[in-house]
């Protein structure tokens, strides 16, 4: 989805586009560009990202602020939603040098959430054969090789990436 030939802020502005796209997309909406994308998810997230990519990053920038009241969402649990809008929230912050500090519960659900989940991203067959435990919270899940940190860097885990 994010381009890795782009600089910084592309990808910035691309990964905010993301965002934004989810908080523009009702259930109808988002149905009928499955259907046009011909069930092909990846090309309907590429497609509604160029939709709301401006031309300069201030414009992207200017077209989230513009959803960030929103409650429209694709028809997805909400808490694939808070967690989606963590993990990029975070992908945005981190090469910004800006810290973010969630209430432990809230990334416990998230986390609890990918630990059972292989809706939106493939989450839980990424920790099959893993014992994760949160250093700084109840969340642990799983047995095997040991992967621990605080919560918030458990959730891109199981999504698949790897942050220090």
């Amino acid at each position: 989805m994010l381009g890795r030939h782009r600089t910084d802020h592309g990808r910035l502005s691309e990964v905010l586009a993301h965002l934004t796209a989810g908080a523009s997309l009702n259930a109808v909406r988002w149905m009928a560009g499955v259907i046009r994308c011909r069930f092909d998810f990846d090309k309907q997230v590429a497609m509604r990202l160029a939709e709301q990519v401006g031309r300069t990053p201030a414009e992207t920038l200017e077209r989230f602020r513009r959803v960030v009241p929103s409650t429209t969402k694709p028809p997805l649990p909400a808490i694939a939603m808070l967690g989606e809008s963590i993990v990029h929230g975070e992908d945005i912050r981190r090469p910004l040098g800006i810290r973010r500090a969630y209430p432990t519960e809230v990334v416990t659900r998230v986390a609890e959430y990918y630990q059972g989940s292989d809706l939106v991203v493939v989450a839980k067959g990424r920790i099959d054969g893993l014992q994760l435990v949160a250093d700084d919270g109840p969340f642990t899940t799983g047995s095997g090789p040991l992967v621990s940190g605080p919560t918030l860097a458990l959730i891109p885990h199981a999504r698949g990436r790897s942050r220090t």
